[in-house]
């Protein structure tokens, strides 16, 4: 059951929402205030928080900013500025969504599960090791035999999926999904591409691979060498 945290002034927007996401399988704590919202968050260490930006005590962005310093949990923000220049500004500030006002509990929800399948591979906090190959996503470092590997943001997030299941056979899909975050609509190529880089990068080849083995027709699995 996700454990959200809600930080709200409206009591009785408050009280809505929570109501609405306890009927849809919730754990819920709410906050009024920015600054009891902050020691919520690390007292409670909540899987996601929706976060209000008109706080009688602080500006949501101020303690989005806040938050951002201390803790990597994602963060949906719920506001009524809707231009395009403020949402830049709340993405670029470390927000993973944002819903504008007015929304119901099942908007709220529906971006809660969206945010959660995005973020449940990057927020593991430990590193993955396979073979020879270190994979942090809390520094976004990966290293071969420890030499570090020159990796493209993609790259890495391609490389630390993979990882993450070793021995797994993985589909192009799912790659795209969850990697990319696009619904497959025929980008193979886009897979195949990265892939070629990657496993240059790993000093390997598909016809001599190393960790990066093609299941044909099916999807690459990553596992560490015999």
């Amino acid at each position: 059951m996700p454990n959200v945290l809600l930080i709200e002034d409206d009591a009785a927007i408050r009280t809505s929402l929570t109501r609405g996401l306890r009927e849809r399988g919730h754990a819920v704590s709410s906050a009024p205030a920015a600054l009891d919202g902050l020691r919520l968050a690390v007292e409670e260490r909540p899987d996601l928080i929706v976060l209000d930006l008109g706080l009688p005590d602080l500006d949501g962005l101020d303690l989005l900013r806040m938050l951002r310093a201390v803790s990597r949990v994602p963060v949906i923000v719920a506001t009524a500025r809707d231009g395009d220049a403020e949402m830049v500004r709340l993405l670029d500030a470390g927000a993973d969504d944002y819903v504008v006002k007015p929304f119901s509990a099942a908007q709220i929800d529906a971006r809660i599960r969206a945010v959660l399948r995005r973020s449940g591979e990057s927020r593991a906090d430990s590193s993955v090791a396979v073979g020879g190959l270190r994979v942090d996503p809390r520094t976004r470092e990966a290293t071969l035999d420890g030499v570090p590997l020159d990796l493209s943001p993609r790259e890495f997030d391609l490389l630390h999926y993979l990882a993450a299941r070793p021995g797994e056979v993985v589909t192009k899909r799912e790659l795209l999904t969850h990697v990319w975050q696009v619904p497959y609509g025929g980008a193979d190529k886009t897979v195949d591409v990265h892939l070629s880089w990657l496993r240059r990068k790993l000093g390997e080849t598909s016809a001599e691979p190393r960790y990066l083995h093609t299941v044909r027709g099916v999807g690459v699995r990553l596992a560490a060498p015999a």
